[in-house]
C-alpha cells in the first residue's frame, strides 16, 4: 500500500533544484520546478547508481553528475546517453507548506 511521506518544507528546495531524500533503504530525488511544482524520482542514476541530487537541474531535466546522462524528472524518461533506462517517478505534492511523496 502506498503512503504519503513528508520530505521537507517547500522552501528548503530552491526553484529549479533537487535534493536527496532517503527513506528506509531507498533513495529518492525530489525536485522543484520554476512554477513551484514538485516532483520525485528514484534517487540514483540508472546508468551507474550515482546520486542524482548532485546533478544539474535545467527546465524539466536532471543531468547526472558522473557521465552527464539526462532524464526528464517529470516523466522519468532517459533523454541522453549514456543513460538508456528510465527513472521511476512518484507522485509528489505540497500540503501545509511541506513536500510529500507517495511511495
Amino acid at each position: 500500500m502506498a503512503e504519503w511521506t513528508e520530505v521537507c518544507d517547500l522552501d528548503e528546495i530552491d526553484e529549479e533544484d533537487v535534493i536527496r531524500f532517503d527513506h528506509g533503504d531507498r533513495t529518492f530525488a525530489v525536485y522543484r520546478d520554476l512554477s513551484g511544482g514538485v516532483w520525485a524520482t528514484d534517487g540514483l542514476c540508472t546508468h551507474e547508481k550515482v546520486h542524482l541530487a548532485g546533478g544539474l537541474v535545467m527546465d524539466e531535466t536532471i543531468e547526472c553528475p558522473k557521465h552527464n546522462g539526462r532524464f526528464n524528472y517529470q516523466t522519468g524518461a532517459a533523454l541522453r546517453a549514456p543513460v538508456c533506462v528510465n527513472l521511476a517517478t512518484y507522485p509528489a505534492r505540497v500540503r501545509d507548506g511541506k513536500i510529500e511523496i507517495n511511495i
